[in-house]
């Protein structure tokens, strides 16, 4: 420094102005060395030209420092993911389809006009399928062939079937239009004794968004009639095999063609979201209030009359101050419905006939339809109990089995199940449940009049969000509703049936 500051006054001021900053004064003097330059050394006897070659050497060691300093690192590159990895995050996110589809409803997912997409980037592709075998392990002396309403894969001659393979598109399209399309590909068809595997709609409706937080809805096309919370209860979601007959016999399968209303405030939006992000096994944001029309034939069935039911239901959900979660319901509705016939023997003698009071022996206007049911469910923290029960009147096949006449009805169905979480296992969900039902069938041939006393008992075992299994032993008596050629329909099927299904969801 000493030597810099003698060289800088040696020089005329005019020179010392024009020169550039950037140039290092060490630099400087190296290059214009005064004439006759001092020689002087420090206590160590290091020279002046030693002490600034130190300092120039320095001096670039620091600039070049600060250079890497200030460079950004080259990023290392990234391959892209390939296709095998993809799928594997895919599948790392799967989660049960009526989670993603809560999700969609609830007000925190609405669009925001920050961040705006087209409506093909809005739309979610999921599904699931269910592999089930059912065995046979005792049948009572005299008793009906096996059958269930629920399950054609219950009877004789019976192994493996693919209950439901179902492929979901939904999403908000705009910020007041959500769309929901499900196929059913393992659909059968209705007088085919030996075809299945058929692309069947299931759900193709859109919600109207009346505001922008999800509040108010208004639902056109065919989805699910708001009648009992386990009919609209996703069966990807729920812990039986199937649903009770005693409320899954007012709409055949759960759905119908019509014009619904929800409403459901923020707060409950929130809290029927929860119970399924949470595994709680809920039934999805189906409003505090609904009500609406529908054609009251059943989802993928043609309508037969000019009458439409009308439904209405109240839901309230809420949450205790220890954190258990309630819900409890009422709903009901009215109608009339046309039933389709078979030639039976009545009692099973005499000639083959279509009982009266059907379509085809002339009543199109149909049979009175109505019903009221209630619904309790303490959701399994880790304990849960689930109760609906149902009265009402409608088409009934009388006990001579020679007209179908409109009769009263009743049943319900008690559950318990228990919510076991491991930490290495997946989750545990053992449950027992009671299905009573006295009343006809409507939608099956004829509309038979049912006695049904079953009791299940059963596990679920989540390996993790995409796979599942189910096992369940039943003791069942119940009416066989098939229409029979010859001997005596609708006689009482009592045995014992032990049943497992694989849940895939993606």
């Amino acid at each position: 420094m000493l030597l810099g500051l003698m060289v800088t006054a040696s020089l005329p001021a005019t020179l010392v102005a024009q020169e550039s900053p950037a140039v290092s004064p060490f630099e400087d003097a190296l290059r214009e060395p005064a004439d006759d330059p001092p020689v002087f050394h420090d206590a160590e006897g290091v020279t002046h030209e030693e002490l600034v070659e130190r300092l120039l050497r320095t001096e670039a060691e620091l600039a070049e420092l600060r250079a890497m300093q200030h460079q950004a690192p080259a990023a290392d590159p990234v391959p892209e993911p390939g296709m095998l990895a993809a799928l594997r995050d895919r599948w790392s996110q799967v989660r049960d389809p009526s989670i993603i589809t809560v999700d969609q409803q609830t007000h925190s997912s609405a669009t925001k006009a920050e961040s705006p997409k087209k409506w093909y980037e809005r739309l979610s592709l999921r599904g699931y399928t269910q592999v089930r075998y059912n065995g046979l392990l005792w049948e009572a002396d005299g008793s009906a062939p096996p059958h269930h309403v629920g399950d054609s894969g219950i009877g004789h001659n019976q192994s493996f079937t693919i209950r439901r393979a179902r492929i979901t598109i939904s999403g908000d399209v705009s910020d007041h239009l959500y769309v929901y399309m499900q196929t059913e590909f393992a659909g059968s068809v209705p007088g085919s004794p030996d075809a299945n595997h058929f692309a069947q709609i299931r759900d193709w409706y859109g919600d109207l968004y009346v505001d922008d937080k999800k509040v108010y809805r208004v639902r056109i096309g065919q989805s699910k009639v708001p009648f009992g919370w386990e009919n609209l209860q996703s069966s990807s979601n729920r812990l039986p095999l199937d649903r009770s007959d005693t409320l899954n016999s007012a709409v055949r399968n759960e759905r119908d063609l019509g014009l619904f209303f929800y409403w459901t405030p923020e707060e409950a939006q929130d809290l029927f979201k929860y119970v399924l992000d949470e595994g709680l096994k809920g039934s999805g944001n189906y409003g505090v209030l609904g009500f609406g029309a529908y054609n009251g034939q059943g989802g993928a069935f043609a309508e037969q009359n000019d009458n439409v039911h009308i439904v209405a239901r109240i839901a309230y959900p809420f949450e205790l101050d220890d954190g258990q979660i309630v819900e409890i319901g009422l709903q009901g509705y009215t109608g009339k419905y046309t039933v389709l016939s078979a030639p039976i023997l009545p009692l099973g003698v005499g000639p083959a006939a279509r009982p009266a009071g059907t379509l085809e022996t002339g009543n199109a206007a149909g049979i009175r339809d109505e019903r009221l049911a209630a619904t309790f469910v303490w959701y399994p923290q880790p304990l849960g109990f689930q109760v609906e029960w149902n009265v009402g009147r409608g088409p009934g096949l009388n006990d001579l089995q020679t007209a179908v006449v409109e009769r009263s009805l009743s049943g319900g169905y008690a559950m318990v199940m228990y919510r076991h979480e491991t930490e290495e296992w997946g989750t545990l969900f053992p449950f027992a449940r009671y299905n009573h039902y006295r009343g006809g069938h409507k939608s099956e041939r004829n509309a038979p009049y049912s006695e049904i006393d079953e009791w299940e008992w059963g596990l679920e075992w989540q390996f993790n969000p995409q796979m599942e299994l189910v096992t369940g032993y039943t003791i069942t008596d119940r009416t066989n509703t098939r229409a029979l050629s010859a001997g005596e329909s609708y006689r009482q099927y009592n045995g014992h049936l032990l049943r497992a299904q694989f849940q895939l969801n993606y």
